[in-house]
């Protein structure tokens, strides 16, 4: 019996951890969101007719989860980060690592930059955030890190208790 009930939980544990997301990183954001948490997202996210390569962001105080998913041209590489209060883009493209609004491009997707939601003045000074970022990783935590706040009223999304 005792040998059943082992050899269950194992079973049981094992497919938990199938299940769960690949820790990616981790970090602090310096706000009140507290610090945050990269995983690898479960399936490839379809944007434009392509599968494509996506992180998921959360955060201690909030139940906020944010998508980044990558998009590597000859450019360099864009990072859509959408979220259910937010959507916009960051590039890396060898002179520079900042955020823009999206473009026409992700519309027909439900895609776009909601200017109610945007907090001009932080857009404004993370329009270039770095002049020498090449890694995804590095770039996805410097994400993880800014993107709250270029939420009008971002404190909103705090979780209460």
């Amino acid at each position: 019996m005792k040998r059943l009930i082992l050899i269950t939980t194992m079973i049981i544990l094992v497919s938990i951890g199938a299940f769960a997301r690949k820790f990616v990183a981790d970090g602090k954001t310096f706000s009140p969101l507290g610090d945050y948490k990269i995983e690898m997202a479960d399936n490839p996210v379809t944007l434009n007719g392509k599968e494509l390569k996506a992180f998921i962001i959360s955060y201690a105080n909030s139940n906020m989860e944010v998508t980044v998913v990558f998009d590597k041209n000859r450019n360099g590489m864009n990072y859509y980060v959408l979220s259910a209060s937010l959507s916009v883009k960051y590039t890396c493209n060898g002179g520079y690592f900042g955020v823009s609004k999206l473009g026409k491009e992700l519309e027909k997707e439900g895609y776009r930059t909601s200017e109610s939601a945007l907090n001009r003045g932080e857009y404004f000074h993370q329009k270039v955030i770095g002049t020498d970022s090449t890694c995804d990783l590095d770039n996805s935590k410097l994400i993880a890190a800014y993107f709250p706040m270029l939420i009008n009223n971002y404190e909103n999304i705090l979780t209460a208790g």
